[in-house]
């Protein structure tokens, strides 16, 4: 089904905003490699991306690479990531993604979606984090929790389901904004449009948003 046109002029308004605010978001999880990348983002499930980046030092220098994360003792490994919670699978997941990257892929992280999707803890957002990230690949809108939040306050969505927030995305804006529209999302959620204290007041949006769901 073809977006409603009016939506899609709604839809590129907003992202020309966002682009104008924040014309420098970018991931905020520190890494230097998709390895590295794909690591922090199994580890930022339900943590923030300031906690796991003063992990991921000690992690990386540990284990500076697929094939030697996949020789990890678990103990060890779940001692590292401890403070991100969710400890164990976590460290479950790492442990499996990478010895599933040595076995099938030769200890290189796969530049693509079914690939990246068949490894042990890694699911399609995670997988979008990777692909436009590191290695510079559209293949779809990472929508994370404030993604999610802010596409329904800003009218650019009527689902909750992650999938389907991602579908209405990738439909109302270019290829071409795909990857910095979630992360100039999330960085504009962390910042301004909090869940529970949206602060419309200063808002660059807020000529824009239908305000969908704030009091």
């Amino acid at each position: 089904m073809r977006p409603d046109p009016s939506l899609q002029v709604h839809a590129v308004a907003i992202d020309a905003a966002l682009t104008a605010a924040y014309p420098d978001a970018t991931c905020e999880l520190s890494h230097r490699s998709p390895y590295e990348l794909l690591v922090a983002t199994i580890l930022s499930a339900q943590c923030t991306d300031v906690r796991v980046n003063l992990v991921t030092p000690a992690l990386f220098a540990r284990f500076p690479d697929a094939p030697a994360l996949a020789g990890a003792d678990p103990t060890e490994l779940e001692e590292l990531v401890k403070s991100t919670g969710f400890f164990r699978n976590k460290a479950k997941s790492l442990l499996g993604m990478a010895r599933a990257v040595v076995e099938r892929h030769g200890g290189q992280i796969p530049a693509d979606m079914a690939a990246l999707t068949a490894l042990p803890g890694v699911g399609r957002k995670t997988a979008n984090v990777v692909l436009g990230t590191a290695f510079g690949l559209a293949t779809g809108v990472v929508v994370d929790t404030h993604v999610a939040r802010l596409s329904a306050r800003l009218g650019l969505t009527r689902h909750d389901d992650p999938e389907k927030i991602e579908r209405d995305l990738m439909a109302l804006v270019p290829e071409t904004s795909w990857v910095a529209l979630s992360h100039r999302l999330i960085l504009h959620g962390r910042r301004v449009c909090a869940a529970r204290k949206p602060a419309c007041d200063r808002c660059p949006l807020a000529p824009l948003c239908p305000r969908v769901g704030v009091a």
